[in-house]
């Protein structure tokens, strides 16, 4: 059974930065091909992708609302997906999910994930 739990939320100031964590289980990112995302949900709004990976590693998707201040990445040995956040802004306020789903393709984009397993959400306060 896929498993994800989200570590790593809390409050933050305008300026700083928090590290996700999504620990998977059920399979493993080696030899494997699994779309993997973080997605966000901000009180009164949708969820939207904030970015995606492939467990190959080779294609990654940011949304431009974060590109150049998020980073993804994942580490194969810990079965752990990251989503590193610099330079917080107030509209970064949301719960955080992560996602993953098998996917018989190389390249991972939002739109694949059409039915994912989904993590509970850790929630990131931001602050002015």
């Amino acid at each position: 059974e896929v498993q994800l739990v989200e570590s790593g939320g809390g409050p933050v100031q305008a300026g700083g930065s928090l590290r996700l964590s999504c620990a998977t289980s059920g399979f493993t990112y080696s030899n494997t091909n699994f779309c993997l995302g973080w997605f966000r949900q901000a009180p009164g709004k949708g969820r939207e992708a904030v970015a995606t990976i492939h467990t190959s590693g080779g294609t990654t998707y940011v949304a431009d609302s974060v590109k150049g201040r998020f980073t993804i990445s994942q580490d194969n040995d810990k079965n752990t997906l990251y989503i590193q956040m610099n330079s917080q802004e107030p509209e970064d306020t949301a719960v955080y999910y992560c996602a993953a789903q098998s996917l018989w393709k190389l390249y991972c984009y939002p739109s694949y994930l059409t039915d994912p397993y989904w993590g509970q959400g850790t929630q990131v306060a931001g602050s002015s």
